[in-house]
């Protein structure tokens, strides 16, 4: 009596002698469920990575063609066909090269890595402001290792 004072032992219910039916019956169904929303036909993996983009007959509408090209390796290195220039050297080659000539598209081709964005606006201006009509950016995409270990 000194170990159990209230007696409230002798208050409750006693334990069930058959197992619940039910019990197994919402255990065989979380089990399942773990199953099916963990397999492949409920999680779908997505879209492919290395699919191609459709091509419309009027893309090329309103392209034109780059009637100069120059490349940009890292900031103020400017690879012109004819030699390898700084800003302050490039500014004199694009006006002997607009000089004379209506409607020059100046194509920069730029190594998005190694040159920021600012080099190239500044190259805009500076075509512009020598005469070329238009400037065009081009950018090499990011490498996919995976098309590369392919090739």
């Amino acid at each position: 009596m000194i170990t159990r004072p209230l007696d409230l032992e002798s208050r409750l219910r006693p334990p069930p002698r058959s197992i619940d039916a039910l019990f197994l019956v919402n255990g065989a169904l979380l089990v399942l469920f773990f199953f099916l929303f963990g397999s492949r036909f409920v999680l779908a993996p997505g879209l492919g990575v290395g699919f191609e983009l459709p091509e419309s007959s009027g893309a090329m509408r309103g392209a034109v063609p780059a009637t100069v090209v120059i490349s940009v390796q890292q900031s103020d290195m400017v690879l012109v066909p004819d030699a390898m220039l700084n800003y302050a050297q490039l500014r004199d080659w694009l006006k002997k090269r607009a000089k004379g000539e209506k409607d020059l598209v100046l194509l920069v081709h730029a190594d998005r890595r190694r040159v920021p964005s600012e080099d190239v606006t500044i190259i805009a201006e500076m075509a512009t402001s020598a005469g070329f009509a238009r400037v065009q950016w081009a950018a090499e995409p990011k490498s996919n290792p995976s098309r590369e270990a392919s090739n």
